[in-house]
């Protein structure tokens, strides 16, 4: 039973689930670091996988249709960086 004044269930679980240990970390890259990518792996911005804006994740960092995010993911033996680009 939920005592009042508290936050809903619902609410509490919405507000945590980016800091749940099975979601990787994500965040918004600066348009100087996405040019490096690019340039390194000598590709275009079309060319990145894409991630919806209507993913949970994308949601919470207020991400714009383009934006590049970087995900990393802490595997057995290190840390894993992946990337997407934000479609509609």
């Amino acid at each position: 039973m939920i005592k009042k004044g508290c936050a809903s269930l619902s609410e509490e679980k919405e507000s945590d689930f980016s800091k749940h240990v099975l979601i990787p970390t994500h965040k918004i890259m600066k348009e100087e670091a996405v040019n490096k990518l690019l340039e390194k792996y000598n590709i275009s911005l079309l060319q990145l996988p894409s991630i919806l804006k209507s993913d949970p994740m994308i949601k919470l960092l207020n991400a714009k249709v383009n934006d590049v995010i970087e995900i990393i993911r802490a595997g057995s033996t290190g840390k894993y960086k992946y990337y997407r680009r934000v479609t509609e």
